[in-house]
């Protein structure tokens, strides 16, 4: 997933259904936040970032073939994104799923300065 300078990797299944989740709240223009454990490889720790509906997102996948969708995941995510302390990216079981960060050297806030 790429967002305003930001790679975020997941697997192609735990992608797909943040994507139903994402897209789901993006088109009636709804941000959220979302956070997730980053892996050991990209530093350990945790991020999370402000989903913006005027900003573009970028779901790219490893595989050539949809990963099959689970409606109590999905059901378990919506729930998460329109709580308090936003999308929380977890597996199936509400375990939370590690991802990988990587950065580009990008100016703050967005829009600001040169990138």
């Amino acid at each position: 997933m790429l967002y305003d300078g930001a790679t975020i990797e997941f697997d192609d299944r735990t992608l797909a259904h943040l994507h139903v989740v994402i897209i789901n709240r993006l088109r009636r223009s709804e941000g959220l936040s979302m956070s997730w454990v980053d892996s050991v490889s990209s530093g350990g720790g945790r991020s999370s970032i402000w989903l913006s509906p005027h900003i573009p997102v970028y779901f790219k996948f490893d595989g050539g073939r949809a990963p099959s969708i689970d409606p109590e995941w999905i059901e378990l995510l919506t729930r998460s994104a329109a709580s308090s302390t936003g999308l929380i990216v977890m597996d199936e079981k509400s375990v939370p799923v590690r991802g990988s960060t990587y950065l580009q050297n990008r100016a703050w806030p967005p829009g600001h300065g040169t990138s």
